[in-house]
Parts: C-alpha cells; structure tokens; sequence
C-alpha cells in the first residue's frame, strides 16, 4: 500500500497443558511456552509497531508471592526492547535457580502456565505506555484479576462507559480498552460475589477459591458484558486463577484463530502464525466462531462457546488484500485472483498493446496481486496465439518468421519503482518537505523505450493518493513511458471504516475528493447540502434507520468516471512529462470473486454490518461539511489498532 494506514493490532495466547517439567523433558527447556509466545509475536511483527505488551501467569505461587508479570514497551523498536526486557529477567532467574523447573518458576516472573501477547498499531488516542496492552485489572482475589488485550475498535464506548456510572463505578480514564475492560471486570466481580455468596458459609481460603474457580462461567461474564457492544473485537484475556478466553465479535469482522493438542492450547490474529510456530497444517487450525468465545480454564481444559448471537459473517476484506502476512496459502491465492481479475481493463487501457508494456508493482506489498496480474496476461496471450497460428494457417500465411514472432510476445516484466530508504524530514520548510518526500521511490531508469512503450503499474490499494501524486508519478514519469496505468487491487476506498483500520475522515478519501468535485463540475451542489441535512437529522434522532446518506454523494456517478477524475487529482501538474495517466481500481464483483470468504467490504460500499457504522459515516460527512477532524464515533481516546 502506497498510501500508508494502520495496520490491525495483533493478539498471541499459549496456554500450556502440561507442568512445566514436562517440556523440560521433552524440549529442554522449561521456557518452551514462552517462547512460543516470543514467536507468534514475531510473525506477527506486522500488525503492530506502535507499542508491544505480554503477560504471564505462574499458577500454585505461595501467598504472598506475585504470580503475573507484565512488561510493555512503546515506540520504535518496541517488539525488540520488550523481549530483551523479559531475557534479562530470565537470564537473572537462570543464574540463580539453575535449568531446574520447580526453582526456576519461584524465581522467574516468567516462566507460567498461561501467556498472552500484543502488538498495537494506534489509531487516536497517542502512544504513550498508558495506552499500551495489555491491561491489568489487579485484585487480590486470584479469580478477579484480570488482564485484558485486543484487536478491536467499538463505535460506542462512550455509551458503554456511561453504562458504567450508572452501574455505580467511578472509570478513571476513557481509552477504549481499559472502558470494555471494566465491562468485564464488573460482571467478573459480580460471579465471584454470587459464588462466595454461595459457598462461603461452609469453604474458605483455599478451599473457596479452588470452588470459585471450578464453578466460575466465564461465557456467562462474557455475554453479559459484550452484549452492548457495537463493532468489530477479537478480544483475549487471563484471569487470575489460570483461566483465558479470547472472543470474536458477532460478524467475524476482526480475524483469531487457534490451535490445540495434547501439550498447549494457542490463540492468534493470523492463520500462518500458528501454522508455523507450531510447525502444522492450516488444517489444523481453526477459525474462532463469530460471536463465540475459546475458553481455557483453570486446569486447560478448553471448549468454544457461543457467546453473543452469530450474526452474518463480514470479515474484513482489508484483512486478505493488505494487513495479513502473505505466507498463509489462502491469502496467496486470493491476492493473485485479484491481480488476475485486473487483465481486461488492464488489456483495455493498453490498447492490447502487451508487446510495447512494461508491467511492474509498487510497493512490495502488491507483488502477489502483480504475479496474478502476470499469470492471466499469459493466459490471455496463450488463447491469443492459438487463435493468430489458426488464423494464419487457415491464410496459409503461417511461415516460421510469423511463428516465431507470434511465440515471443510475453508480458514485459520489470522492477520499475522501489521504496527508498526514508527519508528524514529534517529540513524545516514546507517546499523542502515535499521535495524530500517525492524521493520516497526510486526508479530502474532504461527498461522502456521513452515516447513508445507504456507502463503500468499495480498497488494493493490506493487510500488518500498522496503518495501517488507526490513521489510515485513524478519518478516515473521520468522514464517517459508513452502513458502511465496506475492498477489497484482493491476498488475505491469510498466510506470510513469504524472497526480497526486507521480510515476515519471522508475528506482523506481521493474516490471522496473526486466525487465532491464531479458534483461541483456538473451543477449539483445541491445534493451535498441534503446529505447533510439528512446526516444532521438522523445523527439527532435517538434511534436512526440504518441508511447510508453518502451513497447519493456517488450516485450520480459511474465508477469509471470517479477513477477518470482521480487520475487528474493524483496527476501532478508541473510535471515536464505530458503522457497519459490512467488509474483503474478493481471492482466490487472482482472483489468478491477473489475473496468469496470475506465479504466485510463497507470501505468499499458502504453497506456497515452493525448499526454504529451507519451512525459513523454520516456523522463523518458531518465533520467533514463542518471542517471538523477526528474519527467520527463515540470514544473518548482510542488504544487500539
């Protein structure tokens, strides 16, 4: 993705089955969980740079002595700085305790039962260590403490921190995750108040703990405290005792997946993740339920419940086509067929002119789509030769020159653009700044015939087109191709998303751009004035329908013409090159053939699966007619990604 957004956090559970002697045995190492946890965080490096958090339980502590620790770090380098937090620690606990496991768990904070990592990408809300996962709810009552980490965004945290107050707490802070955590704290409390209630007259100390945490529903403190909730979650956490549980909101929107044998049971936001910690098939691992909840307990036992009512299946499409690493098989094959979906238009714009077209990618992100887009050219040139040897020998015109000139026409493969080293910003003016920043890519200078042959080029998506009109275009256009065709594998990005993607403001959209000024060239300005009327009304009324007023801000519109007038948005005008630049994005029948699995595509067509989305956009549309920035839903500061 050219256009930089933030990516989705990142969540990690092991939960080992066996004592800790066990992998001692087996592995050689009683730390073989954490390390497990250490390399699910690894491969999933992608979903978060922003801040880095892990946790860890050591179940049959003596009193008095801590049974969880928790390191956090933030900022550049946030994943390396936390592990070589933890190894410092564990190092120290090895040299006095030995590789023996009994004492070596009295000494290292980090060597437990139950593990849980986190990665975060920001949206709002800073980047402090505050905001960092995973949260702690601490109570000396083993089965209240809590911890809390998650790949999530609410549309109405505001109401749920309002339930909180009437519900008689006092929240101290409003980041999101510390307000969906005291949801669950308060109905954790309210279950271990209703067991002490029934077993306290006749168990106490160990005794009624151990009851508690025999008896203790946790898919029933889940539904509870979930049941309000509007958006897109997979949402882990660890309780005191040694229970887990990580729960995925009602349409899927938010991917977890997880992984049991014999010896651990594994939570991750990626398939490949476990698939390769583990050393398993994809096979093996399984897609946690919409709306239900993996539940580990206390001994590790575990079991999916369904937690909150399943609704339809939405998953993010953002998910297949950029977030997720592109070693999970399924992933590979999709981004392909997306690329191969792009050939007529491609075919088209090139005038069929294969033999005089440079086809490359930019950024590396788009190299898989590039591959799929390489695949349905051959494709399309095998049925072209069969047809032009018929045709020729039918003529009786088929001589070995015209044969040879027919079999060597191949798509034109060649690395046109790669990303430059960043660039620091250090220079202070404006002017300057933008100069800097048209050097982010460079280019392979002397693979095409300048004035005769055409480029083209494929990115996964194109989300603001910034990066397109400030350096992309402008480095290639100093190859001089005959015209430029700018693919992207996605269609245009036309709605806010609301449930974990870092797209909140309409007016950042270049389709949104585009569509406002076709409205102002053709006359109708009057339809913006009645979206926002509209917007304004529902936005006032307590239980609005479920209508996305800013269709009709596209409506006039094909999509050719939105993609025609993004072309002249991203074009930069002081260019010296005076070719032809064309951008064509996939469609949303391309789409969902490519990706049949996933069907959250709401950025796309502003269909919102849950109520607060339509609420979101046209509260979007609002600021952006009143200039006002920020997200446009209910949260007071935003920890996740």
């Amino acid at each position: 993705m050219s256009d930089p957004i933030k990516h989705e956090c990142g969540v990690a559970i092991v939960r080992l089955r066996k004592p800790i002697a066990y992998y001692q045995q087996t592995y050689g190492s009683a730390l073989w969980g954490l390390k497990k946890l250490y390399l699910l965080m690894e491969k999933q490096r992608n979903r978060g740079q922003d801040g880095a958090g892990a946790v860890a339980l050591r179940q049959g502590m003596s009193y008095g002595k801590p049974y969880f620790a928790r390191q956090r770090e933030v900022g550049a380098t946030c994943l390396d700085r936390l592990w070589k937090n933890i190894n410092e620690e564990v190092s120290q606990a090895v040299a006095v305790a030995g590789t023996d496991p009994v004492a070596l768990k009295i000494a290292c904070p980090w060597l437990g039962e139950v593990y849980m990592g986190h990665l975060r990408y920001g949206t709002h809300g800073g980047n402090s260590i505050d905001v960092c996962h995973p949260f702690v709810r601490a109570s000396n009552w083993p089965s209240r403490y809590l911890a809390v980490a998650g790949n999530f965004n609410l549309t109405n945290t505001g109401a749920i921190f309002d339930l909180l107050v009437e519900l008689g707490q006092h929240p101290v802070g409003s980041a999101d995750t510390a307000t969906v955590m005291e949801k669950i704290g308060h109905f954790l409390d309210v279950a271990n108040e209703a067991l002490v209630r029934a077993h306290g007259s006749r168990l106490q100390g160990q005794a009624l703990s151990q009851r508690i945490a025999e008896d203790l529903d946790l898919s029933r403190v889940l539904n509870k405290a979930a049941r309000s909730w509007d958006g897109g979650y997979t949402m882990c956490g660890v309780v005191g005792h040694g229970a887990a549980f990580a729960l995925r909101d009602p349409n899927g929107i938010r991917p977890g997946y997880w992984y049991a044998d014999d010896e651990v049971v594994a939570v991750a936001s990626e398939r490949a993740a476990l698939v390769t910690c583990f050393n398993v098939t994809p096979e093996s691992v399984r897609e946690l339920t919409p709306g239900a909840a993996l539940l580990i307990d206390h001994r590790g036992d575990f079991k999916e419940v369904q937690v909150v009512p399943q609704a339809e299946k939405r998953s993010c499409t953002f998910e297949r086509i950029y977030f997720s690493r592109g070693n999970d098989a399924e992933i590979y094959r999709e981004r392909k067929a997306l690329g191969r979906e792009l050939v007529p238009a491609t075919l088209k714009a090139i005038d069929n002119e294969l033999d005089r077209t440079v086809i490359s990618y930019v950024p590396n992100t788009a190299e898989s789509a590039y591959y799929g887009l390489c695949e349905g050219l051959e494709a399309y040139l095998a049925e072209w030769k069969e047809r032009e040897i018929l045709r020729l020998q039918e003529a009786g015109a088929l001589t070995p020159e015209a044969l040879r000139q027919i079999l060597v026409v191949r798509p034109w493969q060649e690395k046109a653009a790669l990303k430059d080293a960043k660039l620091r910003t250090f220079i202070s003016g404006e002017d300057d700044r933008s100069e800097l920043v048209a050097h982010a890519y460079d280019i392979t200078r002397g693979i095409l015939r300048p004035g005769l042959d055409s480029l083209v080029v494929i990115d996964d998506s194109i989300v603001r087109g910034t990066t397109l009109r400030q350096s992309i275009l402008r480095m290639l256009s100093r190859l001089e191709p005959k015209r430029i065709v700018v693919l992207s594998s996605c269609p245009q990005i036309r709605y806010p998303d609301c449930y974990g993607i870092d797209m909140s403001e309409l007016g950042k959209f270049i389709a949104f751009e585009a569509a406002v000024l076709l409205l102002h060239e053709t006359g109708q300005e009057h339809i913006l004035n009645e979206v926002y009327r509209d917007c304004v009304r529902d936005d006032q009324s307590p239980e609005p329908a479920a209508i996305n007023h800013v269709k009709r801000v596209y409506a006039p519109f094909t999509d050719e013409e939105v993609s025609a007038r993004i072309a002249r948005l991203v074009t930069p005008t002081d260019l010296p090159w005076h070719g032809e630049v064309t951008v064509i994005f996939q469609t949303v029948q391309g789409l969902r053939w490519a990706i049949p699995g996933h069907t959250g595509d709401w950025y796309f067509t502003g269909d919102y699966p849950t109520p607060g989305g339509f609420r979101v956009v046209n509260r979007a549309f609002i600021n952006f007619i009143e200039k006002r920035s920020g997200r446009a839903y209910e949260a007071r500061s935003c920890s996740t990604g």
